[in-house]
């Protein structure tokens, strides 16, 4: 440090220039720690026992290390602050750090020269503020605590020390007292002491310079010392500042945090880089001291760590450590890793608490490192947006098909008006008509999904309007006969909006005016209406409102855990609206199979009896992973119109497992009075049954829907070929077949699809099977669930989770309160979206660390240039505040050149582990090294470490030399074994 030159103090006074602090000859005696020892000596101070001298070899730290025994400790002669400091406590550790002392000496003071002491074990580092006049006047303020230390730097202080016996206090300030005014000390300065845990205390030094820690002092005993400072050197007495020994009294405590950019978890390794986002605590009792801490700021390798010192003042120990706590929760440091969780399980600590901490409290308390992670959501978020912004999106797009050349062709329309359908009735009649029209029907009805859910299974959901509204009118005209058609709700509407940039209102609007005659039928989510999340119930009934004024006549109304307060909310909110009622039941499981009875018939038929007293027009059994099976779906459907003989039934489910047909056979035989088909072009694997084969199974039979099967060919055709223009969002491009582990799975047709081309896109396409059997177990982790959006969603994504991350179902189990859970998962757990049957999986949900989620408005600003390092600078606002990241340019990257990075996964390369300056590079190209071996001495922030060889084996290449420059993982050498 400058300010303790003896030289640099000389040099002002030689140039006219007042310096702030001690005469030079009194810093050049108290700089210089022999000297200081012997007046120490002479003063009656007592001392460690040490040499007299600065050593000038290793054969002399030898020698003292002979007649004192270890452990010993170096100690710059020229300065402090931790440089230049290594204790010893095995010969064989001698040399090394020896070397590294001289080393960090010569380069933090300019002199390398070092003394060495006997070291105290687990002292109390005690330290008595001093201040003097030019007229012989000295005064103390007391002392300071700065036991916590790691490398021997002061990590927190506290004023006054806690505990301390008061013949000890008076003592130690005598000592100093009596010590400055034997040299005739001016100015600030401060008298350090070790004691030991008899009590007896030991002079180490003189720091003739304002500390860091001089806070604490200035907010126990209300003195402002660097005001102090000033004056004395202007000629000021201390009584004529009103500084007189009798005068300074403690008032309460101080703690002091240094806030560093060094990472705990990597022994406090030092980190650099920019500040990307900077917010300090504030508020009663806490002071902030700090320089380069600013968001944009550059923290580099050759300067201190410190980034701002907090100071918490209070009427006593607890009552600062408590202020101090909430001060460094409400710091948020983004871009560089700091030392603040650790600070904070040092002020949670009893010991601290206690005030009976010493030298090693750090060492002896390992749990200190047990850091929270920092969660650091939104700068993540702003990092992969940037990074999009810069390098566009990185998922691969497992699919290579092209879009079909071949348009398709309309089928003949004939002139006129089309022939009058089922919305003819509903129009007549209303509601209630219309219902008691469908359960008089004679024969099967049929509900269309072509128009929405067969391309949400097959083509995720990406047919454009502008298609729908060709085929419309053939529709219209050809099968008037239809219950409905699906064209509107569910996923089509953010889809519509997301991707296809394409207004859903106006695609109502349109088709309504193609196809008058037949009722339009959309997917309701209860209270999550189209949406992901629970709205509003103002906006659900508004919602329902705009949708049947722009032509929508029924709602299919469900909640993916069948959660009747949902349910209830969305079917009066259609009713109100004056549409068709129909209300699903959302089915999983297997009501045929009696070892299964979470969701047995009982459930369902309990279930069906709330949705019908509540006014349901239609009772709808919703399959949305197609695991109805023929023998179920006769059991169910059978129990449902023998309870229900007026309720109109209609069943929906996924041809998955290629047993579709079958099934909806058997329901309409049961009783069914609407099933779910798709064209057949569109129809088959994770869509719905086909259309034909409905139809033509029917022909001649008391099901008999009425339709042409001529026409049905001629619909089939126009899809086969449109189908061909959405290519690379077909399913087939990676999924050739359905398959009857859907069982098993359970997993829904439309996320079938999803998930298969998910697993592709991540690169998990070899793993699907693993992506399935991850399914089922995530479903029982979660309680065994109804698995319809956005429920199925959750299982899916922890599913997805558990596979990239090798997890069984046992470790998820036993890791649950340390993994970080999908946001979907955990909103589950804390019941976004309804109360599960049979309650919240435990203890699972208890393990899980339910925090409520944030919600951030982000707005994209600019892009900047390329920079020296190939980084572009990307501007946001966030939450109304400007924040920028840097984000690399890897096409730009690919043309400058870099130092090469060490790769982890190849065992002989050595990578830098902090950034900093190449001092020594200890071995040479060939050279045969041993495990453990020293290979080079990095510097980073005046602090040295000594990079060790891994493994055993002959260095084949070296990166870097003396004074090279380096970064985090820059390779430094390559060893092969």
């Amino acid at each position: 440090f400058l300010s303790e030159r003896a030289d640099f103090a000389q040099a002002c006074v030689d140039a006219g220039v007042r310096f702030i602090g001690p005469t030079p000859d009194v810093v050049r005696k108290m700089g210089d720690k022999v000297e200081a020892r012997s007046i120490a000596i002479s003063a009656g101070v007592p001392v460690v026992p040490g040499t007299d001298a600065p050593i000038s070899s290793l054969q002399e730290a030898q020698e003292f290390s002979n007649s004192y025994g270890f452990p010993i400790i170096f100690k710059a002669a020229y300065g402090g602050g931790g440089r230049g400091m290594r204790v010893v406590r095995e010969y064989e550790e001698l040399e090394e750090n020896y070397q590294r002392a001289y080393s960090e000496a010569l380069a933090a003071f300019g002199n390398g020269a070092l003394f060495v002491e006997k070291f105290i074990e687990k002292p109390r580092h005690i330290e008595v503020q001093i201040l003097g006049d030019k007229y012989g006047n000295v005064i103390h303020l007391y002392e300071r605590d700065c036991s916590i230390q790691r490398r021997h730097q002061k990590v927190v202080e506290i004023a006054p020390a806690t505990q301390l016996d008061p013949h000890l206090r008076d003592r130690l300030t005598a000592d100093s007292v009596n010590l400055a005014r034997q040299v005739g000390y001016e100015n600030a300065g401060t008298v350090e002491f070790l004691v030991d845990k008899h009590g007896k205390h030991y002079f180490i030094e003189v720091n003739s310079r304002l500390q860091v820690e001089h806070t604490v002092t200035e907010e126990i005993t209300d003195v402002d010392l660097v005001h102090a400072q000033l004056r004395v050197c202007e000629g000021r007495s201390l009584p004529e500042l009103g500084l007189k020994q009798d005068k300074i009294r403690i008032n309460g405590y101080a703690i002091q945090c240094r806030v560093t950019t060094e990472d705990p978890a990597r022994g406090f390794q030092p980190d650099t880089g920019r500040l990307e986002v900077f917010r300090s605590g504030e508020g009663m009792g806490i002071r902030l001291d700090s320089a380069s801490a600013f968001q944009g700021a550059v923290i580099s390798p050759h300067y201190d760590s410190l980034l701002v010192k907090v100071i918490a003042s209070g009427k006593d120990l607890p009552a600062a450590s408590a202020k101090m706590s909430r001060a460094l929760a409400e710091f948020r440091v983004r871009g560089v890793k700091t030392n603040i969780p650790f600070l904070q399980n040092v002020l949670s600590n009893n010991q601290f608490l206690n005030g009976t901490v010493d030298t090693q409290f750090i060492d002896e308390n390992p749990d200190l490192f047990n850091l929270k992670p920092v969660q650091n959501r939104a700068q993540k978020l702003l990092h992969y947006l940037g990074h999009v912004m810069v390098n566009g999106p990185t998922t691969p797009i497992p699919v290579k098909a092209k879009p079909s050349p071949i348009d398709p062709v309309i089928p003949p329309v004939p002139l006129g008006e089309p022939p009058v359908g089922f919305r003819d009735v509903l129009l007549r009649e209303g509601p209630d008509g219309f219902a008691k029209a469908v359960r008089a029907h004679q024969g099967l009805l049929l509900m269309d999904t072509t128009f929405r859910d067969a391309h949400q299974s097959l083509l995720a959901t990406r047919v454009r309007t502008h298609d729908l509204k060709r085929i419309a009118p053939f529709v219209a005209h050809s099968f008037n006969n239809l219950f409905s058609v699906e064209n509107w709700g569910g996923a089509t509407f953010d889809v519509a909006m997301r991707f296809l940039c394409e207004c859903p209102w106006k695609r109502l609007q349109e088709l309504r005016a193609l196809m008058p005659n037949v009722p339009f039928q959309m997917l309701l989510r209860g209270a999550n209406a189209v949406g992901y999340t629970n709205y509003p119930d103002n906006a659900v009934f508004k919602f329902c409102e705009v949708a049947k004024e722009n032509g929508m006549d029924i709602f299919r109304v469900f909640d993916s855990l069948n959660y009747l307060p949902n349910m209830l909310l969305g079917m009066e909110a259609a009713g109100a609206a004056g549409g068709v009622v129909e209300a699903a039941i959302s089915y999983t499981g297997d009501v045929s199979d009696p070892t299964r009875q979470k969701y047995s018939l009982d459930y369902y038929l309990k279930l069906a009896d709330e949705l019908v007293k509540a006014g349901t027009h239609i009772l709808c059994i919703k399959d949305m992973a197609g695991l109805l099976k023929p023998d179920s779906g006769r059991l169910l459907v059978g129990a449902l119109r023998d309870r229900f003989p007026n309720v109109p039934i209609h069943v929906h489910t996924h041809d998955t497992a290629g047993a579709g047909v079958a099934a909806m056979l058997a329901c309409a035989e049961a009783g069914a009075d609407i099933v779910d088909v798709a064209v057949d072009s569109m129809a088959g694997m994770t869509s719905q049954p086909s259309m034909g084969a409905i139809v033509a199974c029917t022909k001649g039979t008391k099901l008999n829907t009425g339709i042409s099967l001529e026409k049905v060919f001629d619909y089939s055709e126009y899809w086969e070929v449109t189908r061909g223009l959405y290519a690379p969002f077909d399913c087939t491009a990676t999924m050739k077949s359905g398959n009857a582990d859907v069982y098993e799975n359970e997993i829904p047709g439309g996320q079938y699809t999803n998930l298969h081309f998910q697993a592709h896109s991540m690169g998990l396409g070899n793993k699907f099977k693993e992506v399935k059997k991850a399914y089922a177990e995530a479903n029982k982790l979660l309680g065994d669930l109804i698995k319809v959006t956005p429920s199925s969603k959750i299982v899916g994504d922890l599913a997805q989770f558990m596979v990239q991350n090798s997890l069984t179902r046992a470790e998820v189990e036993e890791r649950a309160d340390e993994l970080s859970f999908p946001l979907s998962v955990v909103e589950f757990l804390q019941g976004h979206i309804g109360i599960p049957h049979g309650g919240f999986p435990e203890p699972f949900r208890s393990k899980v660390e339910l925090e409520r989620g944030k919600t951030l408005h982000i707005k994209a600003l600019a892009l900047g240039d390329l920079n020296k390092a190939g980084q572009r600078e990307v501007f946001f606002e966030l939450n109304g505040q400007l924040r920028s990241v840097l984000v690399k340019d890897t096409v730009a990257m690919k043309e400058m050149h870099f130092h090469p990075k060490a790769l982890k996964d190849v065992r002989g390369q050595i990578g830098a582990p902090m950034p900093g300056k190449v001092v020594e590079v200890k071995v040479k190209q060939g050279q045969q090294v041993e495990k453990g071996q020293p290979l080079c001495v990095l510097s980073a922030m005046k602090m040295e470490t000594v990079v060790n060889s891994p493994l055993s084996g002959t260095v084949a290449k070296i990166y870097v030399t003396a004074d090279s420059t380096l970064e985090g993982d820059d390779l430094i050498l390559e060893i092969t074994e």
